[in-house]
């Protein structure tokens, strides 16, 4: 069986994560999430939904993966597979179950939003082992919810509850588990119901200012509002609120 699998689900690809037993996360892992990424833009999905088909989301990364002989062969190389996987072109929606800890906790944060069952707990606790996060979880930490809240949890290397991360803003809904499977696929749907050129537009912003502050998205704010502007989208979108009112155009992403 695969670690990931993909199949495509009307206009959202779901890509599972079924490495046993806890979804460890090592280069061959991560190579396989970026092919199932890349499938679900090729096929033209809309949306992505991460999801685990283990007991956890994943709890953490294959040390041994990354480290001595076995190491990623170029830190270039390691960082350009990180950011094709942040940046995808297609929001993408992680559901967590069980435990995030580590680089799964990591992996959780390239998605660009997360729902977590109240059963959850997330961490990164690399600390304990005299090691810090390998896979950009302090930074992205200090993106979300700033400097003190990721030296807390990197520092001290605790277990938190969801409910906590979302009070940080950190993740962006907790639901009962037994809820997490229809609300993640919920936000999946109204994701690729949505204007994929402006959503696309405003992943990247997003993450341009997340990365290189106001001035790097604002870089690209012309470009992007001039893709939006050419788009079929933009068209149908301002056609039908002129019509009759906002909420009824049927948006193909072109």
């Amino acid at each position: 069986m695969p670690v990931i699998s993909y199949e495509k689900d009307g206009a959202v690809g779901l890509v599972t994560m079924a490495k046993p037993p806890h979804n460890l996360i090592d280069e061959v892992f991560l190579d396989d999430l970026l092919v199932a990424y890349r499938s679900a833009v090729a096929d033209g999905c809309r949306a992505i939904l991460l999801r685990s088909g283990m007991r956890h989301f994943c709890a953490g990364a294959d040390v041994g993966g990354f480290t001595g002989e076995r190491r990623r062969r170029d830190q270039r190389d390691f960082e350009k597979l990180i950011d094709a996987l942040e940046n995808v072109p297609l929001p993408v929606v992680g559901a967590v179950h069980g435990a995030a800890l580590g680089g799964g906790f990591e992996l959780a944060l390239t998605c660009d939003v997360i729902i977590a069952a109240n059963t959850a707990s997330f961490g990164m606790a690399e600390a304990s082992l005299g090691l810090l996060p390998l896979l950009g979880g302090v930074q992205r930490v200090v993106q979300r919810a700033g400097p003190a809240r990721a030296k807390e949890m990197a520092m001290f290397a605790r277990r938190h509850d969801p409910a906590a991360l979302e009070r940080w803003g950190i993740i962006n809904l907790v639901v009962a588990e037994s809820e997490l499977p229809t609300a993640s696929m919920s936000w999946a749907r109204q994701l690729a119901a949505g204007p994929t050129v402006a959503l696309r537009g405003i992943k990247t912003l997003a993450n341009l200012s997340a990365r290189h502050g106001i001035s790097g998205a604002d870089a690209r704010q012309i470009e992007t509002n001039e893709t939006m502007w050419r788009s079929n989208d933009q068209k149908r979108g301002l056609d039908a609120f002129l019509a009759t009112g906002p909420g009824s155009a049927v948006f193909e992403g072109n």
